[in-house]
């Protein structure tokens, strides 16, 4: 065990015991995942002129009163459109202790469907950090991009993880774990201070197709069904072309996949951060936390392609095959979970290339 680092499934299952954790009725069976926790929509959606940060002294509540529009009962389903910015409170509230902090992210199928959200908390000054101690609700923005959802108290958008440590391994640590584990299987990957560099595969593999587009006024998606979508209702496929590159419109969504395989070894977690924010032409992968065992078999790290979520900003971009996209930060867990990513949960996307969220059927 180390000292201090990423929580494991059985210490979150602690922090529900101990009061730490707590949540308006109980969890469900897979809510709790190997590094983190699975967060549920309350029973009311809050349509909002626009998104706001409470800031030291303000609850949200209190920023609620000031910039809802109305009222969206969830018990039932509700359709949240696109374009349109949502407020929910989550069922878990939080007391932690005053060595416990936590973050937040959208899930991998959130992020797949171009669904924005953000965790907010009371007199927070970010979105998606929650500080050691904080004692209070969490609430959600919530805003879908690309597709109209359908979504209902219960439905899991985005989840948490916490810290007793900060304990991002750093150049040095993470050079000689990639040498022991292959943590991105590629040619002679950039390690540095801020992780291990990603690529964007635009080659096309053996049938050409190198990702997804998504269409503009489809159907609604329902995020709690699963398989139950016909893929070209909802996305174009885009195929390689004589140059392998292509070419990002603003305001369009776009499904790729990396060029490297990733590994998480058990005692580990991964996170994917922009590769050069300051760049700010696109912005790449959602959806950032890779939990302990992502891309890892018993007989090694054989790894697993991260699927890449990407939407140009104010300009057109062009997109280059291995162009540098991303990079993979890795902390230590504060000891091993007990079930890991994969085989031992049935996972939705260990061993995936190129693959869209869980609601569509294969394509």
């Amino acid at each position: 065990m180390t000292e201090g680092g990423i929580l494991p499934d059985s210490a979150i299952a602690g922090l529900l015991e101990t009061g730490a954790l707590r949540t308006e009725r109980a969890l469900d069976p897979d809510q709790i995942q190997p590094a983190s926790l699975d967060l549920r929509l309350g029973a009311t959606a809050f349509r909002v002129r626009a998104s706001f940060m409470p800031g030291r002294g303000f609850k949200v509540s209190d920023k609620l009163e000031q910039f809802k529009l109305h009222e969206i009962d969830l018990a039932a389903g509700a359709v949240l459109e696109t374009g349109c910015v949502y407020i929910v409170p989550l069922l878990e509230t939080l007391a932690l202790p005053d060595g416990i902090a936590a973050s937040a992210n959208p899930k991998s199928s959130t992020g797949r469907l171009d669904i924005f959200t953000r965790v907010m908390t009371d007199h927070g000054i970010e979105f998606d950090k929650i500080p050691a101690g904080y004692d209070g609700p969490l609430y959600l923005e919530v805003s879908p991009r690309t597709f109209p959802v359908v979504v209902r108290t219960g439905s899991r958008l985005s989840q948490i993880r916490f810290r007793s440590a900060d304990t991002v391994i750093d150049a040095d640590e993470l050079a000689t774990l990639h040498a022991a584990e292959t943590l991105v299987a590629g040619d002679d990957p950039i390690i540095g201070q801020a992780g291990i560099a990603v690529s964007v595969d635009l080659s096309g593999g053996t049938n050409g197709l190198v990702g997804y587009r998504g269409k503009h006024h489809t159907a609604v998606i329902d995020v709690d069904k699963r398989a139950a979508l016909d893929v070209l209702d909802f996305w174009e496929p885009l195929y390689v072309r004589d140059r392998k590159e292509l070419i990002l419109d603003p305001d369009e969504f776009y499904i790729l996949v990396s060029r490297e395989a990733v590994h998480v070894p058990p005692d580990y977690a991964a996170e994917m951060t922009p590769f050069d924010p300051l760049v700010g032409e696109f912005r790449v992968h959602y959806a950032g936390f890779f939990d302990p065992g992502f891309g890892h078999s018993a007989a090694g790290g054989s790894g697993s392609r991260a699927v890449l979520e990407v939407r140009s900003h104010e300009v057109p971009f062009v997109l280059e095959d291995g162009q540098t996209v991303g990079r993979l930060v890795y902390e230590r867990m504060e000891r091993r979970p007990d079930r890991l990513y994969g085989a031992d949960l049935k996972s939705n996307y260990q061993a995936q290339g190129l693959k869209l969220s869980k609601h569509f059927r294969s394509f």
